[in-house]
This record gives structure tokens, C-alpha cells and sequence, in this order.
């Protein structure tokens, strides 16, 4: 029951710490919480720092994953997945998952990301392909003239 508590109260500080910026005290703080407690959801947070903070996205994805198969309805993990994959540069499957962790209920934390993100705006040519050219190009000279 101390170690439950000790583990949720370094959890809640890695959440602050996460809040102000400081991904690398709140890595620190979710790997106490880990190492007391083996919750799916600190190990989610702690993948995330990993990712973020040392580069091990591979690793991190991994954990968030198998976060995910131990509790599928939790969004957080979701979100957390979402992050890990943002990291890695990987933005559209990231957006998918971000997705599917709404469907699991509402999360301030994956709409923030989701409009961080944005929409993109329709193809001025929408019979060719998003990647052609003419769709490239022109997106791109309209958006500097400021027409777009």
C-alpha cells in the first residue's frame, strides 16, 4: 500500500514536471514510479521520456504497445503512443492512433496534439494525386503569395 503511493506521488510529480517542460525529470521521476509499481500507464509515461529525451523510440513504441494490450480503453496510453510515434517522425500513423485513443473517451491531452498538429488544407487539384506536382508546387507558390 506505501509503495502504491510512493509510486502515484512520483508519477503525479513526473506529470508536473512533463507540464513545465522538463522531460527529463519527469523520465526520471516515471522510472520511480515504474520500478515500485508496474502500472501500464507509468510505463506509457516513462516510454515517452525514453523516446523524447534518449532517442529509443523502437523501445518506447514497443512499451506503449504492450501498455495498450493490458488496457485497451485507457487513452492516455493512446496518447502516449501518439507522442512516441511523433518522435519518431512517423506523424500520420501517430495521428491514427491519436484517433483511435478518442474513441476510448475523451482526452484533452490527444486534442491538444490533434490541433497542434492541424488539418491540411484540400488539394487545389484534387483529380491528381496529394504528392503531384502541379498540387505541390502550386500549394506552394499560393501559400507564400499569402492567397492560401
Amino acid at each position: 500500500m506505501m509503495r502504491e503511493r510512493e509510486a502515484e506521488r512520483y508519477f503525479n510529480e513526473g506529470l508536473d514536471a512533463l507540464r513545465l517542460g522538463n522531460c527529463l525529470a519527469a523520465l526520471a521521476l516515471f522510472e520511480k514510479a515504474v520500478s515500485l509499481e508496474n502500472k501500464p500507464l507509468y510505463r506509457a509515461y516513462a516510454a515517452y521520456g525514453m523516446a523524447k529525451e534518449r532517442g529509443q523510440t523502437h523501445q518506447a513504441e514497443q512499451i506503449c504497445r504492450e501498455a495498450i494490450t493490458c488496457d485497451p480503453e485507457n487513452s492516455f496510453l493512446y496518447l502516449n503512443l501518439g507522442r512516441v510515434l511523433l518522435v519518431a517522425g512517423r506523424k500520420p500513423e501517430a495521428i491514427e492512433v491519436f484517433r483511435k485513443g478518442l474513441q476510448c473517451g475523451g482526452n484533452a491531452g490527444i486534442v491538444q496534439e490533434l490541433n497542434r498538429l492541424g488539418t491540411r488544407k484540400p488539394s487545389l487539384f484534387p483529380f491528381l494525386g496529394r504528392n503531384h506536382p502541379l498540387n505541390r508546387y502550386m500549394g506552394i507558390i499560393l501559400r507564400r503569395l499569402g492567397l492560401r
